[in-house]
């Protein structure tokens, strides 16, 4: 197992570019299933969650060519079969996103439960309720569900909760279904309109992406494409809020910053001192931190990806936050982690926490739960005194790659070891 030593408090100062956005690409590579031409996708980054999903699309038959780093030629004209690999499968949550694409061109689609981070309960019948409403039959098997259908046909489908991996998975049936689609309670993230992009230059007929309300054509067969996967918002604003709180200096390039308007506000808010650029953050030192709540929520709201990462920021700054999760029950568990760092986090109840600031952090020997607190796990052993190791860091590695050799290049003192 691998693990990170990092002795932090020490200056940082630099440029630190944004990779491609993991939450874009791996839908955009699940929609390659939905041709039998080729898909070149570039700037895709080069992380565990999309070793994971190659490996699948490999599995059932798709020619995946690796060329320069980060691009990839997809070809699923061979596919072989239309069940996923429990043991693969079972490793990340986007596995979903291959089962409509392989209903939609087969008509069968087996899947176990997906995996992912532990972070509260995730719906599953939205998915469920949303492959019924296409024509689909589900069963619920002992390792997890079969879909089978004679036919897709387009239909009204209304969300009950705003949910961006059943929006997309409803995308990609849609585009091949028999008839319009109306999508109503969609989600709205740049990386569903960037799914919509890369589908529409392939011959699909899709209005209304970024917009509660979508509506989709179905036609009979798709073209293949090529497609360079965004910017990852959610690694620029880690960045941003490590150099806020880390008070130093940090440029961050390759980013798109209209796509964290609300994180600016806060940190605006709370004192921070930065520039915002076309394609660029630069994060300068302030004057001092004080205390800014927030409420988690869709997009163009707060991100919850972001959510522990600025828990990790407001422990330096001045005054009382209240921080409100709505979108994942559990999700703050780690408090107990940055309380053992020195941090004072009360926690209300699995929603809320309170967190005061403030606190002198110190090295303390941790476990990453998942991707996002594993950052911030990441970020507060940097600003912290002292040394701290961070066991489970494949879970880090899943959302940010090469994370350490990246922050070295900051000053940071991190290691990556082999136990």
């Amino acid at each position: 197992m691998e693990k990170f030593v990092i002795r932090g408090d020490k200056p940082l100062q630099g440029e630190i570019r944004v990779n491609g956005a993991k939450n874009s690409a791996l839908k955009i590579l699940a929609a390659a299933l939905l041709t039998d031409d080729d898909c070149r996708i570039s700037n895709v980054p080069q992380i565990e969650d999309i070793f994971r999903l190659l490996e699948l699309l490999e599995d059932i038959g798709v020619k995946v060519k690796n060329g320069s780093r980060g691009e990839y030629l997809l070809n699923a004209r061979g596919i072989k079969k239309s069940s996923l690999s429990p043991s693969i499968a079972q490793k990340l949550k986007g596995s979903i996103l291959m089962t409509a694409p392989l209903l939609a061109r087969y008509g069968r689609a087996d899947f176990p439960q997906p995996g992912g981070c532990v972070i509260g309960q995730r719906p599953r019948d939205i998915f469920i309720d949303g492959f019924k409403a296409f024509g689909a039959s589900v069963r619920e098997t002992a390792k997890g569900y079969s879909l089978s259908a004679k036919k897709i046909t387009g239909t009204k489908f209304v969300f009950p909760l705003v949910s961006v991996t059943a929006t997309e998975t409803m995308i990609l049936l849609a585009v091949l279904a028999k008839g319009k689609t109306n999508l109503v309670n969609a989600a709205c993230e740049p990386e569903i309109i960037a799914l919509a992009d890369f589908l529409n230059k392939m011959g699909a007929k899709i209005k209304g992406a970024g917009t509660p309300f979508m509506e989709i054509e179905g036609i009979s067969h798709l073209a293949g494409g090529e497609c360079e996967i965004m910017p990852d918002r959610i690694e620029g604003g880690s960045f941003a809020v490590l150099g806020a709180a880390a008070n130093s200096p940090i440029k961050i390039t390759g980013i798109n910053p209209g796509h964290l308007e609300v994180l600016w506000f806060l940190l605006a808010k709370a004192g921070a001192n930065f520039e915002l650029g076309k394609d660029f953050v630069k994060i300068k030192p302030s004057q001092g931190l004080k205390a800014v709540g927030l409420k988690t929520h869709e997009y163009p709201g707060f991100p919850t990806d972001l959510q522990a990462p600025f828990v990790v920021l407001m422990t330096q700054a001045s005054g009382l936050s209240l921080i409100h999760e709505t979108i994942f029950e559990g999700r703050l568990f780690y408090a107990d982690v940055l309380n053992q760092m020195g941090a004072k986090i009360i926690m209300c109840d699995p929603h809320r926490v309170v967190v005061q600031g403030p606190a002198k952090l110190s090295g303390r020997h941790l476990i990453s739960p998942d991707i996002r607190a594993g950052i911030a796990m990441v970020i507060a052993a940097l600003i912290a005194k002292g040394e701290s190791v961070i066991e489970n860091i494949y879970q880090i590695d899943r959302g940010y790659e090469r994370i350490e050799e990246r922050l070295q290049k900051l000053g940071a003192d991190i290691k990556r070891i082999n136990s």
